[in-house]
């Protein structure tokens, strides 16, 4: 018998069709989450499996791409390299769908140049950011963006200010920048959503917690402070390109962001004077929810205009690893007309 209409996407799949393997990282660890609610959004845009690349780097992080599509491909890289190998990959398939998924401390402290370079770059690929403040494969030692003076029972007290991952992927001109908490599924899955719709590099910064060594009341990376401090900046709505907009707004309320391949955002603004496409506004809003110890989610900053690695390469529309020997090797005429050229 055929599949049920009831049960399946765009493409006639079911979500079974996007799920991964069993998880084996702790019982409500935060991961487990954001490996759900890519299985959830992937299926609900109707991506072709085949057409989507999975790359993580090492840490609990680079567990999560095994928990979900099984029928992509993936990679799992050194540490720190998740966006070398990502660029790489797009570089040589355009058509490709790339899913990075790093940690706080794959990205934020030995992956910091590679991230930063993603960014400016512009590399077409959701950057998923697992944010624990741990490194909870090695038992819980303090991370890179871990909070100033947190108390660990193991490992002391930390010293150091936080790197907050949003602020460095604005200045590095990231065009789309949000956060949002593993605990709340219904801000994560349409940021997820409108990531995978933007022709570029989309930075997704989750805070994810850690219950073995970093769920302490006085986290800013647990549950209960989150719930606490959490401030959205807006809720938000996502409409696929092919569904119309029928949810009605007050004037004001409410600014509506296009993606690049016609699908739309809906932002329904709980703080009147925010502006995502400010980048010193939104640069700002960061440091003032660092200074008041609130959790700023939401899309913090975006700009459409970017052109992306592709874009700036001058890359032929069709992928280079689908171009024949003659495409790719210049006859004798042909480098002899590029040397010349050269040398004027």
């Amino acid at each position: 018998m055929g599949k049920s209409r009831i049960n399946t996407n765009l493409i006639g799949l079911e979500k079974q069709d996007y799920k991964g393997s069993p998880t084996t990282l702790c019982a409500a660890c935060g991961h487990n989450s954001i490996s759900s609610q890519i299985i959830t959004a992937a299926f609900e845009l109707g991506l072709q499996p085949e057409q989507v690349i999975k790359i993580s780097g090492i840490g609990c992080s680079s567990k999560s791409p095994a928990y979900f599509m099984n029928r992509s491909f993936a990679f799992n890289s050194v540490h720190g390299r998740m966006p070398s190998v990502a660029s790489g990959a797009m570089l040589a398939n355009r058509n490709l769908v790339t899913i990075g998924i790093s940690g706080d401390g794959d990205t934020g402290s030995i992956g910091l140049g590679q991230f930063k370079h993603a960014m400016r770059r512009n590399t077409p690929m959701i950057y998923i950011v697992e944010n624990n403040g741990v490194y909870g494969l090695t038992k819980g030692q303090f991370s890179v963006t871990a909070d100033e003076g947190q108390n660990l029972k193991y490992y002391g007290k930390n010293d150091l200010p936080p790197l907050d991952l949003c602020l460095e992927a604005i200045v590095a001109d990231c065009g789309f920048v949000a956060r949002s908490f593993a605990g709340d599924p219904k801000q994560v899955r349409p940021l997820l959503k409108a990531a995978i719709s933007y022709d570029g590099a989309a930075l997704l910064d989750i805070i994810s917690p850690c219950v073995a060594f970093n769920n302490t009341s006085d986290s800013t990376k647990g549950y209960d402070w989150v719930k606490e401090h959490d401030d959205p900046l807006h809720d938000i709505t996502y409409i696929p390109i092919q569904e119309e907009v029928t949810t009605q707004y007050d004037p004001g309320d409410t600014s509506t962001v296009t993606l690049h391949d016609g699908s739309q955002i809906l932002l329904r603004k709980l703080d009147e004077s925010y502006d995502p496409t400010d980048k010193l506004g939104a640069i700002q809003a960061l440091q003032s929810a660092n200074n008041e110890e609130s959790l700023l989610t939401g899309l913090i900053y975006y700009d459409p205009n970017r052109p992306n690695l592709i874009q700036s390469e001058n890359l032929v529309e069709s992928p280079l690893v689908q171009l024949t020997t003659d495409a790719l090797r210049p006859n004798e005429e042909s480098l002899s007309q590029i040397m010349s050229n050269l040398q004027k």
